[in-house]
């Protein structure tokens, strides 16, 4: 059941001295800012009216995710620095005396209510600042950056033990509440083990023949690995078959520990065919292909993206283009799976953004990336009157005589800035690395992530305008 105001005073506020009861500045402006039934909105699909146990009050919740992304805190540590903290309790509306919610009860809530109501607060909370007049569109920029996944750095043969692992490990849980116990299985994850070390061990030799050598056992070991992880998998059907036979036969809570544990094995047997069938095409000579290559076990949507960064010319994750205007207010963001095309997102980016606004950016700055002459052309039909996009490729010489002209030139180095807002929110706002699964898991992470950079950013212009 949906609760969104905690009304409940406790009787020690009464007592404290007022300096106990203040709050900071920030959090003082952003209270202010949040207090706003508009903003309930999002969560009432989510939850019913009458039955069930009360939820956390939304109010409180809103207030806890933004000191979560503030503050780049875990959702234990969280919970623990709210329950010391006078001036935190307050700002989130619990009791001086009150209890904390726990860390898996703010987990199930944002899972739930899922990547639309992240996207729906976002879009509420630039309503409210276009209402109150502190959204500047008159320039804005865009750029793009990859929003890590929570994976290690991703080889075949890596994959491959740790698909060996995870069988192993799901067997002995449906084997642990009475399922398929006579199913053969065999436990490989010891023969993976001491593979995956011998390759470590040969790729520390030198010299232009070791190196031959040592390519020939990898070579090797993976295809050996391979071997043991299709024998696995193979085993681990039948015990998969013989476990959903006896689901009728379990009762209370081991029947659902078992069903979650066949179906857990039904993944990650899916996902460890196409990591071999990975594995063959790299020992054919071939390359797997990275749209839909497979990086990870748990998170199946994240993709290799090569930005040609020093030092990380490969990373793996989702690709995020970012738009923000001259006071720094991310007016649009999205997070993608895989690497698509920079140029034919932008225009209808400025559609939304005027839609929100309700008038047109008057200039627009980009990085090659979005330089075509149809993307301009867009633009200006969309009402943009100064575009700033250096073109792709060698440009004539009305074009070269085009950029090199001041105002242009100045557009382009404001929209530099733009990668020092992605940095900002890398390094204050998590968007360094998702770590919640998926593309619906990496669009709730990063849409709380622009919620609290905005709120940070609104409430002081807000401020400032009064």
């Amino acid at each position: 059941m949906l609760r969104t105001w905690n009304i409940q005073p406790s009787l020690w506020e009464s007592v404290l001295p007022e300096v106990c009861l203040r709050l900071p500045a920030e959090l003082e402006r952003v209270d202010a800012w949040l207090d706003d039934e508009r903003f309930f909105a999002p969560f009432v699909p989510h939850f019913s009216a009458r039955m069930g146990r009360p939820s956390v009050p939304m109010e409180t919740y809103l207030r806890l995710m933004f000191l979560k992304h503030r503050y780049r805190l875990g959702y234990e540590s969280l919970c623990a620095e709210v329950s010391d903290s006078i001036s935190w309790r307050r700002f989130c509306s619990i009791n001086i005396d009150g209890r904390v919610p726990h860390p898996t009860t703010l987990i199930k809530i944002t899972t739930r209510c899922g990547e639309h109501a992240v996207a729906e607060l976002n879009e509420q909370l630039l309503a409210t600042a276009v209402e109150a007049g502190v959204v500047k569109t008159g320039k804005v920029r865009a750029d793009t950056t990859v929003v890590s996944a929570n994976v290690d750095y991703p080889t075949g043969t890596g994959l491959l033990a740790r698909a060996v692992r995870r069988m192993s490990g799901l067997v002995r849980r449906i084997r642990a509440v009475g399922a398929a116990p006579r199913t053969p299985f065999r436990d490989r994850t010891r023969a993976a083990g001491r593979r995956v070390r011998s390759i470590a061990a040969h790729l520390r030799l030198r010299g232009a023949q070791a190196r031959e050598e040592a390519q020939a056992t990898v070579t090797r070991i993976t295809a050996e690995l391979a071997g043991l992880a299709r024998r696995s998998a193979v085993e681990a059907r039948v015990v998969l078959r013989n476990a959903r036979r006896g689901l009728a036969r379990v009762t209370g809570q081991a029947r659902g520990r078992l069903r979650r544990a066949v179906n857990e094995l039904a993944v990650i047997i899916e996902r460890t065919d196409r990591v071999i069938t990975q594995a063959r095409i790299r020992l054919a000579g071939g390359t797997p292909d990275s749209a839909t290559r497979l990086v990870s076990l748990h998170d199946p949507d994240a993709r290799p993206i090569a930005k040609c960064r020093l030092g990380k010319p490969v990373e793996f994750g989702y690709k995020a283009p970012v738009i923000d205007n001259e006071d720094g207010i991310v007016l649009d963001h999205n997070v993608e799976e895989g690497n698509p095309a920079d140029a034919p997102q932008l225009a209808p980016v400025i559609e939304r953004i005027t839609d929100r606004t309700g008038r047109p950016p008057r200039a627009v700055a980009a990085d090659r990336g979005y330089g075509e002459a149809g993307v301009e052309q867009d633009l200006h039909d969309a009402g943009v009157k100064t575009v700033a996009i250096p073109r792709k490729g060698k440009p004539g010489t009305a074009r070269q005589a085009h950029e090199r002209q001041p105002g242009f030139g100045r557009m382009v180095k404001w929209r530099t800035g733009c990668e020092g807002r992605i940095s900002h929110l890398k390094h204050r706002y998590d968007w360094d690395r998702t770590r919640l699964d998926g593309l619906s898991g990496a669009r709730i992470w990063c849409g709380y992530g622009v919620l609290a950079h905005n709120l940070t950013k609104i409430t002081v212009l807000a401020a400032a305008n009064t």
